[in-house]
């Protein structure tokens, strides 16, 4: 990625395009959305996208930031920009390339130089168009540090129309881009038309790297590879205490500064004088940089050679006579040997428990002239404190490097204890002090030493005190809030021997005497006008008068020069104001709109609320009115119930002595049919013990017991009888169901047996021929058997009628048999189950046979 400065491109020279792809070609490859991903090649510095075989032209993304405007919209009114930093940039990134632009002090009008950030990128059209559609949007972000203030959003799916030709113009999105606040800071901020929205221009063009070359300078001796430049790192800061420990004396470009100079101008300005504060002060150089002086420095005079003193008497009697050895030197003042080099650090750490009906904007202020600054320090910036609150107090830390006697310090410690105020800070009336306190520093020497090494390695004391003490009204009545402190000592042994050389206008008029003469050289009498001393006299004076005037003249010029600069400064500071005015009148214009709405909306409120009070009147007569009738209805109900329930309870008494008496009544007659029932108990059982003596009583008892037996008999009959049916039915149909199985397995034997019943069916048919025939002769044998008993029995049927009677009977009862035999049999035949083959049916024949041969013996 390269930065330039953004130039304006010259005319494009007819070129020739290229010839599309031939079908077939490698250039037909299907494009693939999932797999585009910018890919470096740090050698030769190019994003690749897509594969390398098709993607072979070179492109140059550049995207250019031309100016911005209307920037302070994007800060409220309650945001104080010195505490988050004092310079502005923009950020964006470029195909993971982050991107700033130069930084600029003046957020009112910025003043930045427009930079062309460009990417090499390889790729083919489709490719690059497909790559950008789907991209997202190009953020820009507005940034103070490490805190967007605004963002705007450019979309690059529009950058690479489907009919554009990049080898004849380059394609390109510019416009103004409206900046929008994050969502966090946006609801603290008004609403503004659209004329003042805040704005920066942005121009992103796509072209070829043949085109490129002749619309843009080349680079010599550029990165070969993409450089990536990040956003600008927050700044932290950093405590006096973190500075080398060491006595320096002051730089003799620039005055003697303190750390804490300006506290007015640093600390008292509002919210729209900090930002022009943060407008005109010039970033500052590295010398610049350098630790503050220290205490000490601000009280020692400065060296010879850091003041352009004139020339004393002995130079200009060296420039007059050359053979002159007498030099005039200036006195010196040393510091004493035993003065100690000491470091003291306070830092006011928070403020809680205030006492307040309001909520404070605290500042705490403090000066102490023994540490050589008499300018006062203070806290910066104002932090909210509230009741049942604690407040860490931001930039409250301070050190001072010092030189001083042991007793001086000590004695001066226990004297003059250190004062702490606390302002409130308003914005539009001016600081108003609350009240102070006092910190004893003589504790601070009372508490414990401890060791410490120096950077040079050498042991150093150290002695430390942290302690909460109550702040006291201004006027001492009573208390308003607690500190807490914690104050810090460090003795870093003794300051080295320094000579410091008074200035040239301390010295008096001695060092311009002439040397005493000896007292043998007596000279001719001159006169004193013509003397070489009286000479070199008259021309130092006139080159003091010179100088002199040289000085007045140079002190006209740099006044007229600081003039010009001031009356520069005044008219920018003026459109500054002009500026912040108009943004206060559109954010009090709102504020007005919304009062009257408010304000409208409580008139309305009002008016409610005196038709609801009214009609809340009415009905509190209503329901006191209501209230009375109904107090008394209560009171008639409840006397007439008092009544009702009297002569209720009379009755209910009356009726209790009535039950009473019939209760003693028909205890009397349950007393006399108790009585009776014991005479007629005693009479029944001499009747019943007198009729179980008697014969028909026993008769009946047993006619009782055989007639329960009889009805148990017969219960027991119909159940048997109903189990039978119930039985003979489970068997009917559990001989079908094993007609049905039989008849499936005898099918599946059917089929297996299928080739051997067709080799034995000649066989089987001779087989049942000839037991058919052997049956036959059975059965006529059997017949003939049967006629031939008949023939036998029929002449003895006559002699005896007993014995036809009793064989009668004998023939019924075998002939039922039978015939229940048969019957069972033909049943199971006509299943289909059985064959009179099976053991069943053989079973019953063989008993029908016996029943019929004892029939016929």
């Amino acid at each position: 990625m390269i930065l330039e400065n953004d130039t304006k491109p010259a005319a494009e020279p007819l070129k020739a395009k290229k010839a599309p792809a031939r079908p077939g070609s490698p250039a037909l490859v299907p494009l693939d959305s999932d797999k585009l991903r910018p890919l470096l090649n740090e050698e030769e510095g190019f994003h690749q996208i897509g594969p390398e075989d098709v993607c072979a032209e070179m492109f140059v993304l550049s995207v250019t930031l031309a100016f911005a405007s209307k920037l302070e919209q994007l800060i409220s009114s309650s945001t104080k920009l010195s505490s988050e930093g004092s310079e502005f940039f923009f950020y964006y990134t470029l195909l993971g390339n982050d991107v700033t632009s130069e930084p600029f002090q003046n957020l009112l009008s910025p003043n930045f130089e427009p930079e062309r950030a460009s990417v090499r990128i390889r790729s083919s059209e489709p490719f690059l168009r497909l790559f950008l559609g789907q991209q997202p949007c190009l953020q820009i972000h507005l940034c103070c540090g490490n805190q967007s203030l605004g963002s705007t959003e450019v979309s690059l799916a529009g950058l690479m129309k489907s009919g554009a030709d990049l080898t004849k113009a380059p394609a390109t999105i510019e416009g103004v881009f409206i900046l929008q606040p994050p969502q966090r800071v946006k609801a603290g901020l008004q609403c503004v038309p659209p004329d003042l929205q805040p704005t920066v221009s942005v121009s992103v063009t796509l072209r070829t790297e043949d085109s490129a070359h002749q619309l843009e300078v080349p680079v010599e001796n550029g990165p070969k590879t993409p450089v990536k430049k990040g956003p600008v790192p927050a700044a932290r800061r950093e405590r006096p205490s973190e500075e080398p420990r060491a006595l320096r004396t002051p730089s003799p470009d620039r005055p003697l500064q303190t750390p804490d100079a300006s506290p007015e101008h640093q600390h008292s300005e509002s919210e729209a004088e900090s930002l022009c504060s943060d407008i005109r002060q010039a970033p500052p150089t590295a010398h610049e940089r350098q630790a503050p002086p220290t205490a000490h420095e601000r009280q020692a005079p400065p060296k010879a050679h850091e003041r352009q003193a004139p020339p004393t008497a002995h130079d200009v009697t060296e420039a007059d006579a050359g053979d002159s050895s007498v030099s005039v030197s200036a006195p010196k003042i040393s510091i004493p040997a035993s003065a100690h080099h000491y470091s003291f650090s306070l830092d006011l750490r928070s403020v809680r428990d205030l006492r307040t009906s309001f909520p404070v904007n605290c500042i705490l202020r403090y000066a102490y002239q023994f540490f050589g600054s008499a300018a006062p320090i203070m806290t910066s910036p104002a932090v909210e404190v509230k009741k049942n609150t604690e407040v860490f107090l931001p930039q409250s830390y301070c050190a001072f490097d010092f030189a001083a006697l042991p007793n001086q310090l000590q004695d001066t410690f226990l004297r003059v204890p250190l004062l702490v105020e606390m302002w409130h800070r308003e914005p539009i009336s001016g600081d108003v002090l609350l009240g102070s306190v006092s910190i004893h520093l003589s504790r601070l020497l009372s508490s414990e030493k401890t060791r410490f090494l120096d950077p040079s390695g050498l042991q150093r004391w150290r002695q430390s005190c942290s302690e909460r003490i109550p702040i006291m009204r201004a006027d001492g009545s009573e208390r308003l809030a607690e500190l807490c402190y914690v104050s810090v000592l460090e003795d870093l042994g003794f300051v080295k021997a320094q000579d410091v050389l008074v200035s040239e206008s301390s010295q008096g008029p001695a060092a311009l005497a002439p040397p005493p003469q000896g007292p043998g050289g007596a000279e001719p009498l001159t006169r004193p006008r013509e003397t070489p001393e009286y000479k070199a006299a008259l021309e130092l004076e006139m080159w003091k008068e010179m100088q002199e005037d040289l000085f007045d003249n140079q002190l006209k010029q740099k006044e007229l020069s600081h003039m010009q600069a001031l009356a520069e400064e005044w008219r920018k500071r003026d459109l500054q104001r002009e500026a912040l005015i108009k943004k206060k009148e559109l954010e009090y214009n709102v504020l007005e709109e919304q009062l009257q709405k408010t304000l409208c909306d409580l008139e309305k409120r009002e008016k409610a609320l005196a038709h609801a009070e009214m009609e809340t009147q009415r009905l509190q007569r209503e329901l006191r009115s209501e209230h009375e009738l109904n107090m008394r209805e209560l009171q008639d109900s409840g006397r007439r119930l008092r009544q009702d329930c009297t002569h209720q309870v009379e009755l209910e008494r009356s009726k209790v002595r009535q039950l009473e008496d019939q209760l003693a009544q028909q205890r009397q007659q349950i007393q006399e049919a108790e009585n009776k029932y014991k005479q007629l108990e005693k009479e029944f059982v001499q009747y019943r013990d007198q009729q179980n003596v008697r014969p028909e009583v026993r008769l009946q008892s047993e006619i009782n017991l055989l007639t329960l037996e009889k009805v148990e008999l017969e219960r027991k009959l119909e159940s048997a009888t109903k189990s039978k049916l119930h039985y003979k039915q489970q068997w009917g149909r559990a001989l079908k169901e094993l007609a049905r199985f039989k008849q499936r397995e005898q099918e599946n034997a059917m089929t297996r047996l299928r080739k051997q019943q067709q080799e034995l069916e000649h066989m089987r048919l001779r087989y049942l021929a000839a037991e058919e025939k052997e049956v036959v002769q059975n059965e006529k044998h059997e017949l003939q058997d049967i006629r031939n008993e008949l023939n036998r029995l029929k002449p003895q049927e006559e002699p005896s009628s007993w014995r036809d009677t009793a064989h009668a009977c004998a023939s019924e009862s075998a002939d039922e048999h039978v015939t229940r035999l048969l019957e069972e049999r033909d049943t199971l035949l006509r299943t289909g189950v059985y064959t009179h083959d099976d053991r069943i049916i053989s079973e019953l024949d063989r008993q029908i046979q016996q029943i019929m041969s004892r029939r016929n013996t």
